[in-house]
């Protein structure tokens, strides 16, 4: 391998590691993104983004939707899976459904790093100086922004951890013929929601300019498979998609944030994104969290003063409780017993009123979350 050297190693291409380079672009820092994967790459994920995520990241919409695919949402269908669906309506665009093969490339295309793309990081030390990767790159800072198996986070996690606060998902996406679209009933500007009868899950159905993503997720589920089949088969009961034209799941992981302590900093080194565990508790949404981090990581780092030392990334973690809320003790256990916690769930999803509300507004929306102030 080609050696080198740089300010700032990232490690992971994604959104996160993305938007933090790009918070960095004129800070006079060298930066350098480490990647296994090649650009475009798929990206298990129903793929939309809220408008507040569009104005932090300055992005032209109008730009953007002229070669990628931009389908905004006024609707949503909403339901527990085998129940009544709930309809709720927006007099305006709420959020925007995105392909995440586009939308990364377009925010890693932009960022302004330099970029070592399809080179898997195999190795990491400590140096006097600060690290070397792989036995050739040499930084002064290691963030990790690889997702839930990110391989910086996993040093900087050793120990393993309850899997409780950890989701499985799988999902597929693809082009739909003339006659698949004729027979889909999943309207562009209305993506559906159904929830699994216990709570601990739900699966979605989104279609975004011809192409339909499906996918489902569960909070510590070992069998998703089985669980996928069902949501399949209600789909196919339900009308909503024909069976037999959904390809082959592919897998993914996150961790829910909150629910467990986990290391995000230390000397020279930083967490950001799904490697900081930092997905919504209640929707598991982590496009928005993960720009964030990326982006207050980029703005400590200026401030540092390339003094990087567990003191100066202090500030960093300090943002992130401030941002996210703090962590618990020791994992959280709930006084409702979980059979009149799912049945009070079950009533409140099929009010009109909790599902604007709660369930879409602030779970999914995050629409009481005032913008992020960057300094």
């Amino acid at each position: 391998m080609q050696s080198d050297c740089c300010d700032i190693l990232i490690v992971g291409g994604g959104p996160a590691g993305s938007s933090c380079a790009w918070g960095l672009r004129d800070s006079g820092l060298d930066v350098l993104i480490l990647d296994q994967a090649t650009f475009p790459r798929d990206k298990v994920c129903a793929g939309w983004i809220t408008p507040a995520v569009a104005e932090l990241l300055d992005l032209d919409l109008a730009e953007y939707q002229n070669s990628h695919v931009l389908q905004p949402i006024t609707r949503f269908r909403t339901g527990i899976i085998g129940g009544t669906a709930v309809q709720t309506e927006y007099a305006q665009t709420v959020s925007y459904g995105i392909r995440r093969c586009e939308f990364d490339t377009y925010l890693l295309n932009r960022c302004g790093a330099r970029t070592r793309l399809g080179e898997k990081f195999s190795s990491l030390e400590r140096t006097e100086n600060g690290w070397l990767v792989n036995g050739c790159l040499q930084a002064k800072v290691i963030i990790g922004a690889g997702g839930h198996f990110c391989p910086v986070a996993r040093w900087l996690n050793p120990e393993k951890r309850s899997e409780h606060s950890v989701v499985l998902a799988q999902e597929t996406e693809f082009s739909l013929t003339p006659e698949q679209a004729k027979n889909c009933c999943v309207q562009p500007e209305r993506p559906e929601l159904y929830f699994s009868p216990d709570l601990r899950g739900y699966g979605w159905c989104f279609l975004k300019d011809g192409f339909l993503n499906v996918g489902i997720g569960r909070e510590g589920e070992k069998n998703l498979s089985s669980v996928r089949d069902e949501f399949v088969q209600f789909l196919d009961y339900e009308g909503r998609i024909p069976r037999e034209i959904l390809e082959k799941f592919k897998g993914h992981a996150y961790r829910l944030y909150g629910l467990a302590k986990r290391t995000i900093m230390d000397d020279g080194i930083l967490l950001i994104g799904d490697a900081a565990g930092l997905a919504s508790p209640q929707s598991g949404e982590g496009i928005r969290p993960a720009i964030e981090s990326g982006l207050m990581a980029a703005d400590v780092l200026q401030r540092c003063r390339k003094d990087y030392d567990k003191a100066h990334l202090q500030e960093y973690q300090q943002k992130i409780l401030d941002r996210f809320g703090p962590w618990p003790d020791k994992p959280a256990e709930s006084i409702v017993p979980a059979p009149l916690r799912q049945f009070l769930g079950r009533h409140l999803m099929s009010t009109h009123w909790f599902t604007r509300n709660i369930l879409l507004g602030r779970w999914f929306l995050q629409q009481h979350l005032p913008p992020l102030v960057r300094n």
